[in-house]
């Protein structure tokens, strides 16, 4: 039992006293069975699922419609088992819970609104910079509270088989992971012995973009190849894939594709069904990094299936990060003969979560209804109206069709950086003054308009001393 409350907290200080003198961080609450306060969990007596908002402006019962407002909650007086009490702490809220003798049993301090950054900021240096989705976050703190099975033997995870299954077909396997650098090495190893390689574009961000990972951590060998628009061919498959039976080259034995791709284009069903029957006619099998696959889909306006399970595809790297999830991706396995392993091979990655309920709790809120949908379409539509605002203006060149949520382009690295002082982005090619500018699902056009119309501004400026 906690023996006293919280006398006093600094402003922005959340803090619980507990047995031991364990100081917790978070919100308080109480569940139905737990009182839990952020990290920190006390047992309690059994509770009512309800609570009490404590707020200033709105003390109502919080309800399931309010899951972002709990800044504290406890279960009301149920034969006055149990009370609640509260008083303002300069610009803090103390909250205490006692039994029915006045002995108080939990306390916390919380102070409201306080972050450590602007949180009216937005950028378009990576959709990896927003935030979370609200309907994500729910979903986790519903997931939250009592003893669940660890490891993937839990409700989530079994709604989430059923998710996936209901978009890419009933054979579709799901191993939820961590990140998307992990998704594609743990897929890419799950497809290919040891002595494998893979192609894939020069591009790709398994070849750029993840440290060597493929190569260092799953022991493969990457073959890649040159692209204007980001996208693998037959053509330029058949670079790369030669060689079979030769005890001295790695041996092409699987094609990696990104969908949409790097650069923002988006291949077609017709343009995968073509590449995945050429390789699997070399004896190759296909991965897909879909770490913004929502995105292609949102500008395909098709079905996952449609240029995934349907189109050839054999193991997909689901990606989740990029469009409003806390942090987690997944290997869908949509080919069950084509890949081998992988349980094993995700917990020799480090890729296995014990609380595996909260990555597939935010898995399911995007993809059991249309968020993940909702998300990339708006995404896929700031970028259009970026794109469309910019093409115009004199001394910028647009390099990519914008078909997702990126937009390319060419202009001169002094308006870059100065333009680079109020919003941030990043270059693509230095060399060449080609940028890249990403869009999210919480993008808006205001901060669209605000860029073009600083880009506009800079160029000219330069125009005019020029």
């Amino acid at each position: 039992m906690v023996e006293q409350h919280v006398d006093r907290a600094e402003d922005g200080a959340h803090s619980v006293d507990r047995p031991g003198d364990v100081r917790g961080h978070g919100h308080i609450c109480l569940s139905e069975d737990r009182l839990v306060t952020g990290i920190a969990q006390f047992p309690g007596e059994r509770l009512p699922p309800r609570g009490v908002a404590v707020d200033d402006a709105d003390p109502r019962p919080l309800g399931r419609e309010q899951p972002h407002r709990r800044l504290a909650a406890a279960a009301r007086a149920a034969g006055d088992e149990r009370r609640l009490a509260c008083q303002s702490i300069s610009h803090s809220r103390r909250i205490t819970v006692g039994d029915r003798s006045g002995k108080v049993v939990a306390a916390a301090a919380h102070t409201s609104g306080v972050s450590l950054h602007d949180r009216g900021s937005r950028c378009f240096a990576s959709d990896n910079y927003s935030g979370v989705h609200p309907e994500v976050l729910a979903a986790i703190a519903d997931a939250n509270g009592g003893h669940v099975v660890s490891y993937g033997d839990d409700e989530y995870t079994t709604r989430l088989r059923e998710v996936v299954r209901g978009h890419f077909g009933a054979q579709a396997e799901v191993f939820p992971v961590f990140n998307g650098t992990g998704a594609n090495v743990l897929a890419l190893q799950a497809l290919l012995p040891r002595w494998g390689a893979v192609v894939c574009t020069e591009n790709a961000h398994i070849h750029t973009d993840e440290n060597g990972a493929p190569e260092r951590v799953g022991g493969l060998k990457l073959l890649t190849v040159g692209t204007p628009d980001g996208k693998l061919t037959p053509v330029g498959l058949d670079t790369q894939a030669w060689g079979f039976g030769d005890e001295h080259r790695a041996q092409p034995l699987a094609v990696s594709l990104t969908q949409s791709t790097e650069v923002g284009t988006v291949y077609t069903p017709a343009e995968v069904t073509t590449l995945s029957r050429h390789a699997h006619g070399l004896g190759m099998t296909v991965h897909m990094d879909g770490a913004r696959l929502a995105n292609a889909a949102a500008s395909l306006d098709m079905p996952l299936r449609a240029f995934t399970t349907d189109a050839g595809v054999d193991v997909l790297s689901l990606g989740g990060t990029k469009n409003g999830v806390l942090g987690a991706e997944a290997v869908v396995v949509l080919n069950p003969g084509a890949a081998v392993g992988l349980p094993y091979l995700r917990k020799l990655n480090m890729q296995l979560a014990s609380k595996m309920r909260f990555l597939s709790a935010q898995l399911v809120a995007l993809f059991e209804g249309d968020l993940w949908l909702r998300s990339a379409q708006h995404a896929n539509a700031m970028a259009a109206r970026l794109a469309e605002r910019v093409a115009a203006l004199p001394g910028l060149t647009l390099t990519q069709v914008t078909q997702a949520n990126g937009v390319f382009a060419v202009l001169p690295p002094e308006v870059a950086d100065r333009v680079r002082e109020s919003v941030r982005f990043y270059d693509w090619n230095a060399a060449t003054g080609e940028v890249r500018w990403m869009c999210s699902f919480d993008t808006t056009e205001a901060d669209v308009d605000e860029l073009v119309a600083a880009v506009r501004a800079e160029l000219a400026e330069v125009l005019v001393t020029s």
